[in-house]
Protein backbone atom coordinates (compact mmCIF):
# COMPACT_ATOMS: atom_id res chain seq x y z
CA UNK A 1 0.00 0.00 0.00
CA UNK A 2 3.07 2.18 0.45
CA UNK A 3 4.69 1.49 -2.69
CA UNK A 4 1.44 2.23 -4.79
CA UNK A 5 0.84 5.67 -2.89
CA UNK A 6 -2.19 4.36 -1.06
CA UNK A 7 -1.32 5.24 2.12
CA UNK A 8 0.83 7.86 2.47
CA UNK A 9 4.44 7.00 4.45
CA UNK A 10 3.93 8.98 7.17
CA UNK A 11 0.76 7.45 8.18
CA UNK A 12 1.61 3.61 8.08
CA UNK A 13 1.58 1.71 10.72
CA UNK A 14 1.88 -2.32 11.39
CA UNK A 15 -0.97 -4.04 10.78
CA UNK A 16 -2.65 -1.36 9.09
CA UNK A 17 -5.39 -3.78 7.52
CA UNK A 18 -5.86 -4.93 11.63
CA UNK A 19 -8.53 -2.18 12.49
CA UNK A 20 -10.05 -4.10 15.44
CA UNK A 21 -8.02 -3.82 18.78
CA UNK A 22 -8.18 -7.22 19.29
CA UNK A 23 -6.50 -8.39 15.71
CA UNK A 24 -4.04 -6.03 16.75
CA UNK A 25 -3.20 -7.13 20.46
CA UNK A 26 -3.08 -11.24 18.83
CA UNK A 27 -1.61 -10.71 15.81
CA UNK A 28 -4.08 -12.14 13.73
CA UNK A 29 -6.91 -11.17 11.40
CA UNK A 30 -10.31 -12.03 12.30
CA UNK A 31 -12.28 -9.46 9.86
CA UNK A 32 -11.71 -10.02 6.01
CA UNK A 33 -10.71 -5.82 5.07
CA UNK A 34 -10.47 -4.55 1.45
CA UNK A 35 -8.61 -2.21 -0.23
CA UNK A 36 -7.87 -0.73 -3.50
CA UNK A 37 -4.72 0.42 -5.23
CA UNK A 38 -3.56 1.99 -8.34
CA UNK A 39 -0.30 1.37 -9.56
CA UNK A 40 1.69 2.27 -12.95
CA UNK A 41 3.43 -0.49 -14.48
CA UNK A 42 5.02 -0.67 -18.27
CA UNK A 43 3.53 3.08 -19.03
CA UNK A 44 0.08 1.90 -18.33
CA UNK A 45 -2.11 2.65 -15.24
CA UNK A 46 -4.09 -0.57 -13.30
CA UNK A 47 -6.14 -1.06 -10.88
CA UNK A 48 -5.98 -3.71 -8.26
CA UNK A 49 -8.38 -4.51 -5.74
CA UNK A 50 -7.21 -6.33 -2.60
CA UNK A 51 -8.91 -8.28 0.10
CA UNK A 52 -6.65 -9.33 3.11
CA UNK A 53 -7.96 -12.29 5.00
CA UNK A 54 -7.80 -14.17 7.83
CA UNK A 55 -5.77 -17.20 8.11
CA UNK A 56 -7.36 -19.71 10.91
CA UNK A 57 -9.76 -22.39 10.33
CA UNK A 58 -12.06 -21.15 11.95
CA UNK A 59 -12.42 -18.26 9.66
CA UNK A 60 -12.22 -20.02 6.51
CA UNK A 61 -15.86 -18.73 5.54
CA UNK A 62 -14.61 -15.44 5.43
CA UNK A 63 -11.78 -17.10 3.26
CA UNK A 64 -14.32 -18.67 1.03
CA UNK A 65 -16.32 -15.15 0.33
CA UNK A 66 -12.92 -13.19 -0.37
CA UNK A 67 -12.13 -15.32 -2.93
CA UNK A 68 -15.06 -15.70 -4.83
CA UNK A 69 -14.68 -11.98 -5.54
CA UNK A 70 -11.44 -12.28 -7.02
CA UNK A 71 -9.35 -13.40 -9.57
CA UNK A 72 -6.52 -14.67 -8.08
CA UNK A 73 -4.71 -15.47 -4.77
CA UNK A 74 -1.49 -14.54 -3.19
CA UNK A 75 -0.03 -17.38 -0.74
CA UNK A 76 1.41 -15.86 1.70
CA UNK A 77 3.99 -18.41 3.98
CA UNK A 78 5.59 -16.86 6.84
CA UNK A 79 9.97 -17.50 6.98
CA UNK A 80 9.46 -18.34 10.43
CA UNK A 81 6.64 -20.47 10.51
CA UNK A 82 6.63 -22.31 7.10
CA UNK A 83 3.20 -24.00 6.08
CA UNK A 84 0.67 -24.22 8.73
CA UNK A 85 -2.54 -26.33 8.67
CA UNK A 86 -4.46 -23.54 7.67
CA UNK A 87 -1.96 -22.45 4.39
CA UNK A 88 -3.26 -26.08 3.10
CA UNK A 89 -6.55 -25.48 4.01
CA UNK A 90 -7.05 -22.33 2.15
CA UNK A 91 -4.71 -23.42 -0.77
CA UNK A 92 -7.40 -25.81 -1.03
CA UNK A 93 -10.26 -23.44 -1.52
CA UNK A 94 -8.55 -21.16 -4.02
CA UNK A 95 -7.87 -24.08 -6.32
CA UNK A 96 -11.27 -25.01 -5.99
CA UNK A 97 -12.33 -21.62 -7.35
CA UNK A 98 -9.99 -21.96 -10.29
CA UNK A 99 -7.86 -18.99 -9.04
CA UNK A 100 -4.22 -17.69 -9.93
CA UNK A 101 -2.17 -18.84 -7.52
CA UNK A 102 0.97 -16.87 -6.86
CA UNK A 103 2.97 -17.89 -4.48
CA UNK A 104 5.48 -15.76 -1.90
CA UNK A 105 7.44 -15.95 1.35
CA UNK A 106 7.07 -13.37 3.62
CA UNK A 107 9.62 -11.81 6.52
CA UNK A 108 12.72 -12.91 4.93
CA UNK A 109 14.37 -10.17 6.68
CA UNK A 110 13.76 -12.16 10.77
CA UNK A 111 17.12 -13.67 12.31
CA UNK A 112 14.81 -16.66 12.23
CA UNK A 113 13.72 -16.74 8.55
CA UNK A 114 14.28 -20.39 7.42
CA UNK A 115 13.94 -19.89 3.62
CA UNK A 116 14.64 -22.62 1.70
CA UNK A 117 13.11 -24.67 4.34
CA UNK A 118 10.56 -23.59 3.20
CA UNK A 119 10.65 -22.74 -0.25
CA UNK A 120 10.73 -26.68 -0.28
CA UNK A 121 7.47 -27.34 1.29
CA UNK A 122 5.78 -24.83 -0.77
CA UNK A 123 7.57 -26.88 -3.69
CA UNK A 124 5.79 -30.21 -2.30
CA UNK A 125 2.33 -28.69 -2.28
CA UNK A 126 2.53 -26.80 -6.06
CA UNK A 127 5.12 -28.41 -7.80
CA UNK A 128 9.03 -28.60 -8.23
CA UNK A 129 8.96 -25.64 -11.59
CA UNK A 130 6.71 -23.23 -9.01
CA UNK A 131 8.40 -19.91 -9.09
CA UNK A 132 8.23 -18.74 -5.71
CA UNK A 133 8.95 -14.75 -4.32
CA UNK A 134 10.95 -14.26 -1.39
CA UNK A 135 9.72 -10.93 0.13
CA UNK A 136 9.85 -8.77 3.34
CA UNK A 137 7.11 -6.65 4.05
CA UNK A 138 8.58 -4.61 6.44
CA UNK A 139 11.83 -3.34 4.72
CA UNK A 140 9.67 -3.55 0.90
CA UNK A 141 12.42 -6.67 -0.39
CA UNK A 142 10.81 -7.94 -3.49
CA UNK A 143 6.85 -6.67 -3.05
CA UNK A 144 7.46 -4.42 -6.46
CA UNK A 145 8.67 -7.73 -7.84
CA UNK A 146 5.58 -9.62 -6.64
CA UNK A 147 3.12 -6.78 -7.65
CA UNK A 148 4.33 -6.52 -11.59
CA UNK A 149 3.58 -10.56 -11.46
CA UNK A 150 -0.05 -10.20 -10.15
CA UNK A 151 -0.64 -8.21 -12.42
CA UNK A 152 1.03 -10.03 -15.10
CA UNK A 153 -0.06 -13.20 -14.16
CA UNK A 154 -3.65 -13.12 -12.35
CA UNK A 155 -6.52 -12.29 -15.19
CA UNK A 156 -8.23 -9.34 -15.34
CA UNK A 157 -12.31 -9.52 -14.41
CA UNK A 158 -14.26 -11.09 -17.46
CA UNK A 159 -17.08 -7.88 -18.05
CA UNK A 160 -19.79 -6.06 -19.53
CA UNK A 161 -20.77 -2.70 -18.31
CA UNK A 162 -23.87 -2.79 -20.57
CA UNK A 163 -25.91 -5.48 -18.86
CA UNK A 164 -28.16 -4.54 -16.00
CA UNK A 165 -26.34 -3.78 -12.64
CA UNK A 166 -25.57 -6.93 -11.17
CA UNK A 167 -23.68 -7.12 -7.86
CA UNK A 168 -22.71 -9.84 -5.29
CA UNK A 169 -22.60 -9.11 -1.73
CA UNK A 170 -19.44 -10.64 0.37
CA UNK A 171 -19.74 -8.88 3.54
CA UNK A 172 -21.51 -6.12 5.19
CA UNK A 173 -21.79 -3.89 8.20
CA UNK A 174 -23.29 -1.44 10.07
CA UNK A 175 -22.61 2.47 10.03
CA UNK A 176 -25.13 4.24 13.07
CA UNK A 177 -25.79 7.06 9.92
CA UNK A 178 -25.98 5.18 6.95
CA UNK A 179 -27.50 1.77 7.70
CA UNK A 180 -26.05 -1.28 6.77
CA UNK A 181 -23.66 -1.14 3.95
CA UNK A 182 -23.21 -3.93 1.37
CA UNK A 183 -19.74 -4.93 0.39
CA UNK A 184 -20.00 -5.90 -3.24
CA UNK A 185 -18.46 -7.46 -6.47
CA UNK A 186 -19.89 -5.57 -9.10
CA UNK A 187 -20.09 -8.54 -11.67
CA UNK A 188 -22.05 -6.64 -14.66
CA UNK A 189 -23.48 -2.85 -15.35
CA UNK A 190 -22.65 0.13 -12.97
CA UNK A 191 -24.12 1.78 -9.86
CA UNK A 192 -24.22 5.86 -8.76
CA UNK A 193 -25.66 7.20 -5.64
CA UNK A 194 -29.50 7.31 -6.14
CA UNK A 195 -30.55 4.16 -8.05
CA UNK A 196 -32.78 2.19 -6.81
CA UNK A 197 -31.74 -1.53 -5.85
CA UNK A 198 -33.17 -4.58 -4.64
CA UNK A 199 -31.73 -8.27 -2.75
CA UNK A 200 -32.64 -10.65 -4.47
CA UNK A 201 -32.88 -13.48 -1.82
CA UNK A 202 -34.31 -11.04 0.87
CA UNK A 203 -36.62 -8.74 -1.48
CA UNK A 204 -35.65 -5.54 0.06
CA UNK A 205 -35.84 -2.54 -1.72
CA UNK A 206 -33.39 0.35 -1.11
CA UNK A 207 -32.14 3.53 -2.51
CA UNK A 208 -28.54 3.71 -2.62
CA UNK A 209 -27.58 6.73 -0.50
CA UNK A 210 -24.06 6.45 -1.20
CA UNK A 211 -21.65 4.21 -3.01
CA UNK A 212 -17.63 4.23 -2.73
CA UNK A 213 -14.73 2.33 -2.55
CA UNK A 214 -11.96 1.35 0.14
CA UNK A 215 -8.91 2.94 0.81
CA UNK A 216 -9.08 0.71 2.85
CA UNK A 217 -11.56 4.18 5.28
CA UNK A 218 -14.24 4.17 2.90
CA UNK A 219 -13.96 6.95 0.19
CA UNK A 220 -17.37 8.04 -1.62
CA UNK A 221 -17.23 7.98 -5.40
CA UNK A 222 -19.70 8.66 -8.48
CA UNK A 223 -20.32 5.47 -9.02
CA UNK A 224 -18.77 1.72 -9.37
CA UNK A 225 -18.74 -0.41 -12.85
CA UNK A 226 -18.31 -3.86 -13.30
CA UNK A 227 -15.16 -5.81 -11.77
CA UNK A 228 -14.62 -3.43 -9.22
CA UNK A 229 -14.83 -4.14 -5.69
CA UNK A 230 -16.95 -1.25 -3.06
CA UNK A 231 -19.28 -0.54 -0.82
CA UNK A 232 -23.55 0.64 -1.42
CA UNK A 233 -24.61 2.15 1.88
CA UNK A 234 -28.35 1.12 1.82
CA UNK A 235 -30.00 2.76 4.77
CA UNK A 236 -31.45 -0.23 6.13
CA UNK A 237 -31.64 -0.45 9.55
CA UNK A 238 -32.96 -4.24 9.58
CA UNK A 239 -29.74 -5.96 9.77
CA UNK A 240 -31.28 -9.40 8.54
CA UNK A 241 -32.39 -7.89 5.29
CA UNK A 242 -28.87 -7.71 3.49
CA UNK A 243 -27.60 -11.55 3.01
CA UNK A 244 -23.98 -12.02 2.98
CA UNK A 245 -24.13 -14.40 -0.59
CA UNK A 246 -26.98 -12.27 -1.93
CA UNK A 247 -27.31 -10.71 -5.22
CA UNK A 248 -27.98 -6.70 -5.38
CA UNK A 249 -29.70 -5.86 -9.15
CA UNK A 250 -31.56 -2.65 -10.05
CA UNK A 251 -35.38 -2.36 -9.29
CA UNK A 252 -37.55 -3.74 -11.77
CA UNK A 253 -35.27 -6.44 -13.55
CA UNK A 254 -37.14 -9.43 -14.27
CA UNK A 255 -34.80 -11.35 -16.48
CA UNK A 256 -31.61 -11.31 -14.11
CA UNK A 257 -29.87 -14.20 -13.12
CA UNK A 258 -29.05 -14.36 -9.58
CA UNK A 259 -25.60 -14.57 -8.69
CA UNK A 260 -24.11 -18.46 -7.19
CA UNK A 261 -23.82 -17.06 -4.09
CA UNK A 262 -22.07 -19.01 -1.11
CA UNK A 263 -22.30 -21.92 1.38
CA UNK A 264 -24.56 -21.71 4.53
CA UNK A 265 -21.92 -21.85 7.02
CA UNK A 266 -22.85 -24.91 9.54
CA UNK A 267 -22.05 -23.83 13.10
CA UNK A 268 -20.72 -26.83 14.87
CA UNK A 269 -19.96 -25.62 18.33
CA UNK A 270 -22.64 -24.29 20.54
CA UNK A 271 -22.55 -22.27 24.21
CA UNK A 272 -24.79 -20.06 25.70
CA UNK A 273 -24.34 -16.31 26.49
CA UNK A 274 -26.35 -14.38 29.38
CA UNK A 275 -26.21 -11.38 31.02
CA UNK A 276 -23.70 -11.60 34.18
CA UNK A 277 -25.97 -9.79 36.77
CA UNK A 278 -28.60 -12.54 37.69
CA UNK A 279 -29.53 -11.21 40.55
CA UNK A 280 -31.44 -7.64 38.74
CA UNK A 281 -31.50 -9.03 35.53
CA UNK A 282 -33.40 -6.65 33.46
CA UNK A 283 -35.59 -6.36 30.36
CA UNK A 284 -32.91 -3.60 29.13
CA UNK A 285 -29.74 -5.98 29.59
CA UNK A 286 -31.22 -8.77 27.47
CA UNK A 287 -32.35 -6.25 24.75
CA UNK A 288 -28.79 -5.21 24.79
CA UNK A 289 -27.55 -8.73 24.51
CA UNK A 290 -29.57 -9.27 21.20
CA UNK A 291 -29.22 -5.79 19.55
CA UNK A 292 -25.31 -6.49 19.82
CA UNK A 293 -25.29 -10.28 18.71
CA UNK A 294 -27.85 -8.71 15.58
CA UNK A 295 -25.32 -6.13 14.60
CA UNK A 296 -22.22 -8.75 15.53
CA UNK A 297 -24.07 -10.97 12.83
CA UNK A 298 -24.12 -8.40 10.04
CA UNK A 299 -19.92 -8.72 9.54
CA UNK A 300 -20.35 -12.05 10.64
CA UNK A 301 -22.29 -14.34 8.41
CA UNK A 302 -21.33 -17.53 10.40
CA UNK A 303 -22.86 -16.79 13.97
CA UNK A 304 -26.13 -18.03 14.65
CA UNK A 305 -28.40 -17.26 17.71
CA UNK A 306 -31.43 -17.92 19.10
CA UNK A 307 -33.24 -17.15 22.58
CA UNK A 308 -33.04 -19.63 25.52
CA UNK A 309 -33.68 -18.86 29.35
CA UNK A 310 -32.27 -21.36 32.27
CA UNK A 311 -33.78 -21.95 35.81
CA UNK A 312 -30.33 -21.09 37.33
CA UNK A 313 -29.28 -18.89 34.35
CA UNK A 314 -32.37 -16.38 33.33
CA UNK A 315 -32.91 -15.20 29.74
CA UNK A 316 -30.10 -15.46 27.11
CA UNK A 317 -29.05 -16.57 23.74
CA UNK A 318 -27.90 -19.89 22.15
CA UNK A 319 -25.49 -19.44 19.95
CA UNK A 320 -23.90 -21.68 17.39
CA UNK A 321 -19.70 -21.14 16.22
CA UNK A 322 -17.42 -22.48 13.67
CA UNK A 323 -14.78 -23.34 16.33
CA UNK A 324 -13.68 -22.28 19.98
CA UNK A 325 -11.48 -19.66 18.43
CA UNK A 326 -14.82 -18.38 16.65
CA UNK A 327 -16.65 -18.45 20.25
CA UNK A 328 -13.79 -16.66 21.88
CA UNK A 329 -13.75 -13.56 19.26
CA UNK A 330 -17.57 -12.95 19.23
CA UNK A 331 -17.47 -13.27 23.52
CA UNK A 332 -14.50 -11.11 23.64
CA UNK A 333 -16.00 -8.34 20.66
CA UNK A 334 -19.28 -8.03 23.12
CA UNK A 335 -17.46 -7.73 25.99
CA UNK A 336 -15.17 -4.53 24.43
CA UNK A 337 -17.41 -3.33 21.73
CA UNK A 338 -20.73 -3.07 23.16
CA UNK A 339 -19.86 -2.68 27.13
CA UNK A 340 -21.50 -6.33 28.01
CA UNK A 341 -20.65 -8.83 31.31
CA UNK A 342 -21.44 -12.05 29.91
CA UNK A 343 -21.71 -15.36 31.38
CA UNK A 344 -20.93 -18.03 29.08
CA UNK A 345 -21.58 -21.92 29.39
CA UNK A 346 -19.74 -24.63 28.58
CA UNK A 347 -19.24 -25.25 24.78
CA UNK A 348 -20.60 -28.53 23.47
CA UNK A 349 -21.64 -30.44 19.68
CA UNK A 350 -24.78 -30.92 18.02
CA UNK A 351 -26.15 -34.37 17.87
CA UNK A 352 -28.57 -36.11 15.93
CA UNK A 353 -30.68 -38.52 17.94
CA UNK A 354 -32.51 -41.00 16.70
CA UNK A 355 -35.41 -42.15 18.20
CA UNK A 356 -37.00 -45.95 18.74
CA UNK A 357 -40.16 -44.64 16.84
CA UNK A 358 -37.54 -43.86 14.31
CA UNK A 359 -38.24 -40.05 14.86
CA UNK A 360 -35.25 -38.38 14.10
CA UNK A 361 -34.26 -35.08 16.32
CA UNK A 362 -31.38 -32.29 16.45
CA UNK A 363 -29.89 -31.78 19.63
CA UNK A 364 -28.16 -28.63 21.01
CA UNK A 365 -27.71 -28.92 24.48
CA UNK A 366 -27.91 -31.52 27.37
CA UNK A 367 -30.94 -30.21 28.41
CA UNK A 368 -32.61 -31.40 25.44
CA UNK A 369 -31.53 -35.04 25.21
CA UNK A 370 -34.89 -37.72 25.16
CA UNK A 371 -35.10 -39.91 28.02
CA UNK A 372 -31.99 -43.12 27.38
CA UNK A 373 -35.38 -45.97 27.52
CA UNK A 374 -36.84 -43.74 24.14
CA UNK A 375 -33.09 -43.68 22.26
CA UNK A 376 -32.27 -45.97 19.58
CA UNK A 377 -29.09 -44.58 18.72
CA UNK A 378 -27.08 -40.97 19.12
CA UNK A 379 -24.46 -39.64 16.34
CA UNK A 380 -21.88 -37.02 16.45
CA UNK A 381 -19.78 -35.16 14.44
CA UNK A 382 -16.18 -36.34 13.74
CA UNK A 383 -13.89 -34.53 11.84
CA UNK A 384 -10.54 -34.92 9.84
CA UNK A 385 -7.38 -33.15 11.67
CA UNK A 386 -4.91 -32.19 9.73
CA UNK A 387 -1.83 -31.48 12.43
CA UNK A 388 1.89 -29.99 10.83
CA UNK A 389 4.69 -29.54 12.89
CA UNK A 390 8.43 -30.55 13.46
CA UNK A 391 9.00 -34.19 12.57
CA UNK A 392 11.45 -34.38 16.11
CA UNK A 393 7.77 -33.73 17.88
CA UNK A 394 6.22 -36.88 15.76
CA UNK A 395 5.77 -38.97 18.93
CA UNK A 396 4.67 -36.28 21.26
CA UNK A 397 1.79 -35.41 18.47
CA UNK A 398 0.57 -39.32 18.25
CA UNK A 399 0.44 -39.74 21.33
CA UNK A 400 -1.88 -36.72 22.19
CA UNK A 401 -3.95 -37.72 18.72
CA UNK A 402 -4.44 -41.05 20.36
CA UNK A 403 -6.06 -39.44 23.60
CA UNK A 404 -8.86 -38.00 21.61
CA UNK A 405 -10.40 -41.88 20.53
CA UNK A 406 -9.96 -41.17 17.29
CA UNK A 407 -7.93 -42.96 14.17
CA UNK A 408 -4.81 -42.57 12.69
CA UNK A 409 -5.66 -42.00 8.76
CA UNK A 410 -1.39 -41.12 7.01
CA UNK A 411 1.59 -39.05 7.46
CA UNK A 412 3.54 -37.32 4.60
CA UNK A 413 6.38 -34.99 5.36
CA UNK A 414 6.96 -31.63 3.87
CA UNK A 415 10.26 -31.07 3.29
CA UNK A 416 12.84 -33.00 5.68
CA UNK A 417 12.35 -31.06 8.80
CA UNK A 418 8.09 -30.70 8.74
CA UNK A 419 5.95 -33.63 9.16
CA UNK A 420 1.79 -33.76 7.91
CA UNK A 421 -0.49 -36.31 10.27
CA UNK A 422 -3.82 -36.72 9.06
CA UNK A 423 -6.22 -38.24 12.12
CA UNK A 424 -9.99 -38.60 12.70
CA UNK A 425 -11.68 -37.56 15.48
CA UNK A 426 -14.57 -36.85 17.34
CA UNK A 427 -15.43 -32.57 16.94
CA UNK A 428 -16.03 -32.91 21.08
CA UNK A 429 -12.71 -33.89 22.09
CA UNK A 430 -11.04 -30.79 19.68
CA UNK A 431 -13.42 -27.75 20.41
CA UNK A 432 -12.80 -27.03 24.35
CA UNK A 433 -8.91 -27.30 24.93
CA UNK A 434 -6.76 -30.10 22.26
CA UNK A 435 -5.07 -27.20 20.00
CA UNK A 436 -4.09 -25.70 23.39
CA UNK A 437 -2.39 -28.95 24.37
CA UNK A 438 -1.02 -29.23 20.96
CA UNK A 439 1.08 -26.03 21.15
CA UNK A 440 2.09 -26.91 24.88
CA UNK A 441 3.31 -30.38 23.69
CA UNK A 442 5.46 -29.30 20.71
CA UNK A 443 6.31 -25.83 21.95
CA UNK A 444 4.07 -23.54 19.95
CA UNK A 445 5.32 -25.07 16.86
CA UNK A 446 2.88 -27.28 15.60
CA UNK A 447 -0.66 -25.38 14.05
CA UNK A 448 -3.51 -27.75 12.96
CA UNK A 449 -6.39 -27.47 10.94
CA UNK A 450 -10.07 -29.65 10.29
CA UNK A 451 -12.85 -30.47 8.41
CA UNK A 452 -16.24 -32.18 8.98
CA UNK A 453 -16.13 -35.83 7.78
CA UNK A 454 -19.83 -36.53 8.63
CA UNK A 455 -21.97 -37.92 11.38
CA UNK A 456 -21.00 -41.10 13.77
CA UNK A 457 -22.81 -43.44 16.19
CA UNK A 458 -21.41 -43.66 19.42
CA UNK A 459 -22.42 -44.65 23.01
CA UNK A 460 -23.25 -41.30 24.46
CA UNK A 461 -25.31 -40.77 27.81
CA UNK A 462 -26.19 -37.55 29.69
CA UNK A 463 -24.19 -36.71 32.82
CA UNK A 464 -26.45 -34.89 35.56
CA UNK A 465 -25.49 -33.24 38.44
CA UNK A 466 -27.89 -33.43 41.57
CA UNK A 467 -27.13 -30.89 44.59
CA UNK A 468 -29.62 -32.23 47.50
CA UNK A 469 -31.61 -35.04 45.00
CA UNK A 470 -32.03 -31.58 42.43
CA UNK A 471 -30.60 -32.07 39.05
CA UNK A 472 -28.72 -28.58 37.91
CA UNK A 473 -29.43 -28.01 34.50
CA UNK A 474 -26.38 -25.86 33.61
CA UNK A 475 -23.76 -28.45 34.61
CA UNK A 476 -25.58 -31.45 32.69
CA UNK A 477 -23.39 -32.73 29.71
CA UNK A 478 -22.96 -35.45 27.08
CA UNK A 479 -20.16 -37.70 27.21
CA UNK A 480 -19.07 -41.26 26.07
CA UNK A 481 -20.40 -43.69 28.73
CA UNK A 482 -17.08 -44.88 29.80
CA UNK A 483 -15.86 -41.59 30.68
CA UNK A 484 -19.18 -40.73 32.73
CA UNK A 485 -18.04 -41.83 35.97
CA UNK A 486 -14.47 -39.86 36.08
CA UNK A 487 -15.62 -36.80 34.54
CA UNK A 488 -18.68 -36.60 37.18
CA UNK A 489 -16.50 -37.55 40.01
CA UNK A 490 -14.05 -34.86 38.87
CA UNK A 491 -17.40 -32.25 39.06
CA UNK A 492 -18.34 -32.79 42.16
CA UNK A 493 -15.14 -33.06 44.05
CA UNK A 494 -14.91 -29.00 42.15
CA UNK A 495 -18.44 -28.61 43.82
CA UNK A 496 -17.62 -29.58 47.12
CA UNK A 497 -14.74 -27.19 47.03
CA UNK A 498 -16.49 -24.00 46.28
CA UNK A 499 -20.54 -24.78 47.17
CA UNK A 500 -21.00 -22.68 50.15
CA UNK A 501 -21.92 -24.73 53.26
CA UNK A 502 -25.41 -25.12 54.30
CA UNK A 503 -27.47 -25.23 57.43
CA UNK A 504 -27.68 -29.17 56.67
CA UNK A 505 -25.74 -31.99 55.16
CA UNK A 506 -25.85 -31.75 51.03
CA UNK A 507 -25.43 -34.67 48.45
CA UNK A 508 -23.26 -33.90 45.54
CA UNK A 509 -24.24 -36.77 42.97
CA UNK A 510 -23.51 -37.05 39.50
CA UNK A 511 -26.23 -39.65 37.19
CA UNK A 512 -26.43 -41.19 34.58
CA UNK A 513 -30.08 -42.45 33.39
CA UNK A 514 -30.43 -42.63 37.48
CA UNK A 515 -27.67 -44.61 38.41
CA UNK A 516 -24.93 -42.85 40.40
CA UNK A 517 -21.90 -42.71 39.36
CA UNK A 518 -19.88 -40.23 41.63
CA UNK A 519 -20.97 -38.37 44.87
CA UNK A 520 -19.48 -36.25 47.50
CA UNK A 521 -21.09 -35.25 50.81
CA UNK A 522 -20.98 -31.62 51.50
CA UNK A 523 -20.85 -31.08 55.50
CA UNK A 524 -23.16 -29.43 57.39
CA UNK A 525 -22.71 -25.82 58.63
CA UNK A 526 -23.28 -26.18 62.67
CA UNK A 527 -24.12 -23.76 65.49
CA UNK A 528 -22.20 -24.55 68.84
CA UNK A 529 -25.85 -25.69 70.50
CA UNK A 530 -24.18 -26.63 73.95
CA UNK A 531 -22.14 -23.34 74.21
CA UNK A 532 -24.07 -21.66 76.90
CA UNK A 533 -23.79 -24.76 79.34
CA UNK A 534 -21.64 -24.72 82.11
CA UNK A 535 -21.56 -28.05 83.65
CA UNK A 536 -24.43 -30.59 84.62
CA UNK A 537 -25.94 -33.20 84.35
CA UNK A 538 -25.41 -35.04 80.37
CA UNK A 539 -28.31 -35.45 79.54
CA UNK A 540 -28.80 -31.76 78.95
CA UNK A 541 -25.94 -31.92 76.58
CA UNK A 542 -27.23 -35.00 74.74
CA UNK A 543 -30.84 -33.45 74.86
CA UNK A 544 -29.72 -30.33 72.75
CA UNK A 545 -27.73 -32.11 70.40
CA UNK A 546 -30.43 -34.92 69.69
CA UNK A 547 -32.71 -32.21 68.99
CA UNK A 548 -30.40 -30.37 66.78
CA UNK A 549 -30.37 -33.46 64.90
CA UNK A 550 -33.81 -33.88 64.38
CA UNK A 551 -33.92 -30.67 63.28
CA UNK A 552 -30.67 -31.02 60.31
CA UNK A 553 -33.25 -33.95 59.30
CA UNK A 554 -35.99 -32.16 58.64
CA UNK A 555 -33.76 -29.19 56.53
CA UNK A 556 -32.48 -32.38 54.50
CA UNK A 557 -35.83 -33.78 53.78
CA UNK A 558 -37.44 -30.38 53.15
CA UNK A 559 -34.83 -27.79 52.11
CA UNK A 560 -33.14 -26.22 49.27
CA UNK A 561 -30.01 -25.30 47.82
CA UNK A 562 -29.37 -21.85 46.65
CA UNK A 563 -26.39 -21.85 44.42
CA UNK A 564 -24.22 -18.43 43.81
CA UNK A 565 -23.89 -17.39 40.84
CA UNK A 566 -19.75 -17.39 40.97
CA UNK A 567 -20.11 -21.27 41.51
CA UNK A 568 -21.59 -21.80 38.48
CA UNK A 569 -19.15 -19.58 36.93
CA UNK A 570 -16.22 -21.69 38.27
CA UNK A 571 -17.65 -25.06 37.58
CA UNK A 572 -18.30 -23.59 33.84
CA UNK A 573 -14.91 -22.57 33.35
CA UNK A 574 -13.64 -25.72 34.77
Amino acid sequence: MELTGTIEKRKMKEQFLDTMELERERGITIKLQPVRMSYRFEGRDYMLNLIDTPGHVDFSYEVSRSLAAVEGAILLVDATKGVQAQTLANLYLAQQQGLTIVPAINKIDLPGARVEMVEDEIKELLGQNAQIYKISGKEGVGVEELLQTVIKKVAPPKIDADRPFRALVFDSNYDAYKGVLAYVRIVDGRIKRGDKIMFMASGAKVEAIEVGIFTPALKAAEELRAGEIGYIATGLKEVALCRVGDTMTVTGSFDVEQLPGYKEPKPMVFASFYPAVLEKQEAQDYNQLRDALSKLKLSDAALVFEPESSDALGRGFKCGFLGMLHLEIVSERLRREYNLDLIVTTPSVVYRVKKKNREELVIYSPQKLPDPSVIDEIREPWVKLEVIGPSEYLGVIMKLLQSTGGAYLDTQYLGAQRVVISYEAPLREIIVDFYDKLKSATSGYASMGYELLGWRKDDLVRLDILVAQDPIEAFARIIPRHKAAGEGRAIVEKLKEILPPQMFAVALQAAVGGKIVAREDLAARRKDVTAKLYGGDVTRKNKLLDKQKKGKKKMRDRGSVNIPQEVFLKVLKK
